[in-house]
């Protein structure tokens, strides 16, 4: 029973999405960053406790990183319809993730399972980085002071600044996984050959 403990804490960041959307909507930030981090928490304490006892299962590694995918797409989704990051950050996202998840797809077809790497992950976290700053800027208007003479923000875009930083490690990590593919394999002809034997 324990070893589904890691999955079911997966699966928990997937029910926990409608939740943050739905504060999003209603513009509370604050509920949204408590739920969000909550969702964090899990993905953290899941993969502590798949490595740490040895619970890691291939269903694991796909839907792991698909809960990330699922929040992260969700939460920038919502920003953009409030105006609140440009479109072009949704689409780029989107663009990476759905060639990722194909790729996915196409691999697990074969019996072949592309766990994350480290700069998939960093690409996450720099991501969640920039949707709280985003909403802490959005929830206090945050100014450096509140006397009219120093009517400003601090850090001027700094949320913008770590959205870019993102995407460039989203590009990255979307080249290193193909590097990983052809390199480890995945992409030899033997691999990628289809044994009409398994066909149902």
């Amino acid at each position: 029973m324990a070893k589904h403990i890691p999955n079911a804490l997966t699966i928990l960041r997937f029910i926990l999405i409608p939740f943050i959307v739905g504060y999003l909507s209603e513009e509370n930030y604050i509920l949204a960053f408590v739920f969000l981090t909550i969702s964090g928490l899990t993905d953290v304490l899941d993969g502590f406790i798949a490595r740490k006892f040895n619970f890691i299962t291939n269903f694991g590694k796909l839907i792991d990183p698909l809960a990330d995918k699922a929040t992260q797409v969700s939460v920038l989704a919502t920003l953009t319809i409030q105006h609140i990051i440009p479109l072009w950050i949704l689409i780029i996202v989107l663009l990476k993730e759905c060639i990722m998840i194909a790729g996915a797809s196409f691999l697990y077809g074969k019996e072949l399972v592309v766990s994350s790497r480290w700069y998939g992950k960093l690409s996450t976290v720099l991501f969640y980085i920039a949707i709280v700053s985003s909403f802490f800027i959005k929830q206090f208007n945050m100014t450096i002071f509140n006397h009219p003479e120093y009517n400003m923000r601090p850090l001027p875009g700094f949320d913008q600044s770590i959205y870019y930083l993102a995407l460039i490690m989203t590009i990255f990590s979307l080249v290193m996984y193909f590097r990983a593919f052809y390199t480890q394999g995945y992409l030899k002809k033997e691999n990628l050959k289809i044994d009409n034997n398994n066909k149902i």
